[in-house]
């Protein structure tokens, strides 16, 4: 069967809508707080809901082989259609932590089968050329993470269901564009089940471990930043008395991730993935330790700092996790992918609650801790 041309565009717009829900929330985070004031760390726990949703999430799929089981363009549309309802839930939830909460972790858990499974779509019918693919697919997991901030930025005179309503709407179009125009693939392959048993024998391989540290030390600051970007944004704002737009450099911060995964799948090529993801790890880490500087940078310094750090950060993350698909142990190749995103993902929860408390006491100097996962992925990956 031959490859639709509009295949790859079709699913990567799909993959962006979906995933517009990650930080819909976030988006809109100041006015939402406004109803919790006696949460102080209001941000971190709504970020971490949806990342434990999506860990919880991902384990699920994996374990009862949802998308081996079933049609894959199936059970994306399908999934996101249930986080985008989740993800309305908000507006009828927002005035109770624990119902917001909740609506978040079930756009986390949902989101689980969205983001693997629309790169296992593209895996069913690409026999050679799949790293290629799966760059443009992580590109627009980015793009879509930041695109409610630029929502928000449109409609700041609007009121701020209106994101929540935007990306609920943009994740049901895209559930229905590969329901609609989207086949399986002819290469769709059964990836065996999640299987714990076998949980102490997947980091015996030298090269799968190091390769799946460098991705934990790489999701340590991942997240992390894209939740303070704005945080940092307005921080700057505040101490050098500028003015700078923060949903709208925010997105662009953000987004600038698409073009790092577009770069890095390019220079993969030449340097093939483990230097290409090495070099995207020093250079974010690099940016991690010069931000205790911020204050001392003009505002153009600052907003292209800030780009090279929202391009480094993202850069290396097709790339780790090519290197963790690559190396992964061939008889238990479905536990150990399902095992380092789980673990990747939950890593990001402590990563944002240790932050959130450093900035509480130290500022914008705080987010410099996010060097630390920075270091470790280097040294683990150091020799792959």
């Amino acid at each position: 069967m031959k490859r639709p041309y509009y295949l790859l565009p079709l699913v990567v717009a799909a993959q962006f809508a979906g995933t517009s829900l990650w930080f819909a929330v976030n988006a809109v985070m100041q006015t939402l707080q406004t109803f919790h004031p006696q949460t102080a760390a209001f941000m971190p726990t709504m970020t971490t809901a949806v990342q434990l949703g999506f860990v919880l999430g991902t384990l699920f799929y994996s374990y009862f082989s949802i998308a081996d089981r079933f049609s894959p363009v199936r059970v994306f549309m399908v999934s996101a259609i249930l986080a985008a309802v989740c993800n309305l839930s908000v507006w009828v939830s927002y005035r109770s932590l624990e119902g917001l909460f909740t609506a978040r972790l079930g756009v986390g858990f949902f989101l689980a089968g969205v983001y693997p499974v629309g790169m296992k779509i593209c895996s069913d019918w690409y026999e050679t050329g799949l790293g290629k693919a799966l760059g443009y697919l992580v590109g627009a997991l980015v793009l879509g993470t930041a695109f409610p901030y630029i929502l928000k930025s449109f409609s700041y005179t609007l009121p701020w269901e209106y994101v929540i309503y935007c990306t609920s709407a943009l994740a049901v179009s895209g559930g229905a564009v590969i329901g609609l125009w989207v086949k399986d693939g002819p290469f769709r392959r059964v990836a065996g089940r999640f299987n714990p048993t076998v949980l102490r024998d997947v980091f015996k391989d030298a090269a799968f471990r190091r390769s799946a540290f460098g991705y934990f030390g790489h999701m340590f600051e991942l997240y992390t930043f894209w939740a303070f970007v704005p945080v940092i944004i307005a921080s700057y704002n505040q101490l050098t008395h500028q003015a700078l737009p923060v949903s709208f450099l925010s997105f662009c911060v953000i987004a600038s991730g698409t073009l790092g995964c577009v770069l890095t799948g390019e220079l993969s090529l030449w340097w093939g993935s483990h230097r290409t993801a090495w070099v995207a790890l020093l250079l974010s880490c690099i940016c991690c330790i010069l931000c205790v500087f911020l204050p001392y940078f003009s505002r153009v310094i600052f907003s292209v700092f800030m780009l090279i750090w929202g391009i480094s950060v993202a850069g290396d993350s097709p790339q780790f996790s090519t290197l963790v698909s690559l190396n992964a142990p061939a008889n238990y190749r479905a536990t150990a992918i399902t095992l380092v995103t789980s673990i990747g993902f939950f890593i990001t929860i402590p990563s944002l609650y240790i932050t959130q408390w450093l900035f509480n006491a130290y500022g914008h100097s705080a987010v410099s801790v996010l060097a630390l996962g920075g270091v470790f992925g280097l040294t683990a990956s150091r020799r792959i």
